[in-house]
């Protein structure tokens, strides 16, 4: 391969796992305040499936390559970096581009690989890692002591949320499909709720009401959420796999003074991302390097093998993390 350039997956064309193609591109040059890393390994998460299905589309000035997540290490600064140094391990939270040899990021959105922890591992942090604790914590405001439920336990985010809820001392309640799943979730440390056979409302009420509901289903269950908070509970959307639509009535919003939000990742901007990576890098990731917080590995493919990797993440039958091998 010519010096200059790197192999890269791009989407060909809005579709299925089938119009992701590996080529070659140009090596990315980092600019002012950015880093260039060569990749290990790059998270495979939803975001990916939904540009690359044309329903998510890449803020101005990113690379229009998938992967929003890598581990590796530094290969060349910016101008105006300080504080890093060419190989160096990183992982960080990318604009776009993880599908490749090497990507640039802005270097506030980059952390350095939690003690203890390998490369492979240090690619399932940053994507599950902003998301929960902006939102579980930043915007839903979760503390000990509260009952928390999040909605599909046994995926990346699930996991993830599941294991920062517990060790930051909340009693965490986790939905998922299967048995397996439920399993999976339990040993992290939820009360497990299989949504095909129990209705996770009816737990809920039972114990008092959810403080706090992370929900990336949507849909049929915007009504079901409300009705399973306590009063004064939070609910935080971070995704609608079944649609962004229902019909609500508000009036227990205001007698019960609920609060819904809900927020996306990528298209906020750096210095809000920074800030995050900030609080992660003081406050979560001692937690990492204790051991408290793990991500949850289902499986690894090639770079070749993106189609795979996409195929197994939209079947949802993995537990926990995917990510690509670049070597």
């Amino acid at each position: 391969m010519r010096a200059h350039m790197m192999r890269a997956v791009e989407i060909v064309e809005p579709g299925g796992p089938e119009v992701l193609r590996l080529c070659e591109r140009p090596v990315p040059v980092p600019g002012h305040g950015e880093i260039l890393i060569e990749i290990a390994y790059a998270g495979v998460n939803r975001p990916d499936a939904l540009q690359r299905a044309g329903a998510y589309l890449p803020p101005p000035g990113a690379s229009d390559l998938p992967g929003l997540e890598a581990s590796g290490r530094v290969a060349a600064l910016g101008p105006g970096v300080v504080g890093w140094a060419v190989g160096d391990a990183v992982c960080a939270l990318l604009p776009g581009g993880g599908y490749a040899d090497l990507a640039v990021c802005p270097v506030a959105h980059a952390l350095p690989i939690p003690e203890g922890m390998d490369l492979k591992s240090a690619a399932c942090l940053p994507e599950t890692c902003f998301t929960v604790w902006s939102n579980v914590i930043g915007r839903g405001g979760l503390k000990a002591g509260e009952r928390f439920l999040v909605q599909g336990g046994s995926s990346g985010i699930g996991t993830t949320a599941i294991q920062i809820a517990s060790a930051l001392g909340a009693r965490v309640f986790a939905t998922a499909g299967s048995d397996e799943k439920c399993a999976a979730c339990t040993a992290l440390g939820a009360v497990a709720i299989n949504y095909r056979t129990t209705d996770f409302v009816e737990v809920l009420r039972a114990e008092g009401g959810a403080d706090l509901i992370l929900d990336m289903v949507g849909g049929s269950y915007i009504a079901r959420n409300i009705k399973a908070l306590a009063d004064d509970g939070r609910l935080v959307f971070i995704a609608f796999l079944d649609g962004p639509r229902a019909e609500i009535n508000f009036a227990p919003v205001m007698l019960r003074r609920l609060t819904i939000t809900g927020s996306t990742l990528r298209p906020q901007s750096d210095a809000a991302k920074a800030a995050i990576a900030l609080e992660l890098k003081q406050k979560l990731w001692p937690l990492v390097a204790a051991g408290r917080v793990r991500p949850v590995l289902d499986s690894e493919f090639a770079l070749t093998e993106a189609a795979a990797a996409h195929a197994r993440l939209e079947s949802g039958v993995h537990i926990g993390k995917i990510v690509l091998r670049m070597r």
